[in-house]
């Protein structure tokens, strides 16, 4: 299988007019019409990771994370972008991301993570036209807040979770949006959700909503880090035979001391 082949199935599941204005989804270096030798799929490019996919025999590299996400005026050694895109083309290794356009999908990222917490009953906010950008679903059970927290915690393989006040009644109906998710929680409490989850917020974001809603911000690397497993199911089902390799090298570029 040529490796545009696999970008058409990704690009089937995920439209590219589904990113959002800002982001670069979609082919970021590299020529398709090569068959695949295998797709290792990560959720940013590092210089590991193309040096990984070199090592594994991989001519494709799957991310979630646009590797170029602003334009480049030169391509030496700079940065870190520049050393990957020289060395991916050096190696003959295709790029392609699949972003906010994989998050706006049905059964994307936000799904992912509704199906890592056992929710129940999922529903996209109907303000969102064909974007599924926000997802709300429903915990087999009502939970008290603090045994909430711990739950998202332990499916979503978090350290920490940073929260606004304790909610003193059940949680039972959950929004989501993974990332840099807090332009969605004024929609969240639209929704009716008890909680709202997220990868990232900004500390004047927390005022005002004790009581109202559970916040639980658990960073933006655990919120996707199994966004991975999508693009597999997805390669898996769409592209049979094509070798999939999950990265190895991928790390999160936050540190908890």
């Amino acid at each position: 299988m040529k490796i545009k082949e696999v970008i058409a199935a990704l690009e089937r599941f995920a439209p590219l007019p589904l990113q959002e204005d800002f982001d670069n989804a979609g082919l970021q270096l590299g020529l398709t019409e090569a068959e695949v030798s295998g797709a290792l799929l990560c959720l940013d490019v590092t210089e590991d990771i193309v040096r990984e996919a070199k090592e594994k025999g991989c001519n494709l590299i799957v991310s979630h994370h646009p590797l170029l996400f602003h334009g480049l005026k030169q391509i030496v050694d700079a940065d870190m972008v520049q050393r990957c895109v020289r060395m991916a083309i050096t190696w003959d290794i295709t790029i392609v991301s699949m972003h906010t356009n994989l998050d706006n999908a049905v059964g994307g990222v936000n799904w992912k993570i509704a199906e890592k917490l056992g929710l129940n009953s999922l529903m996209k906010d109907a303000r969102q036209g064909e974007k599924y950008g926000m997802y709300v679903g429903e915990l087999p059970q009502p939970m008290d807040a603090k045994t909430f927290i711990s739950h998202v915690k332990e499916k979503m393989e978090a350290t920490v979770a940073m929260t606004n006040g304790l909610l003193d009644c059940p949680v039972s109906r959950v929004a989501i949006c993974g990332g840099a998710g807090s332009f969605m929680l004024s929609e969240a409490i639209a929704a009716g959700a008890d909680a709202f989850i997220t990868g990232e917020m900004h500390y004047h974001e927390y005022f005002g909503h004790d009581g109202e809603i559970q916040i639980c911000v658990i960073g933006h690397y655990e919120s996707e880090h199994f966004t991975r497993e999508v693009l597999e199911e997805i390669i898996n089902r769409e592209c049979p035979g094509v070798r999939c390799v999950m990265a190895e090298n991928q790390i999160n570029p936050i540190k908890i001391l």
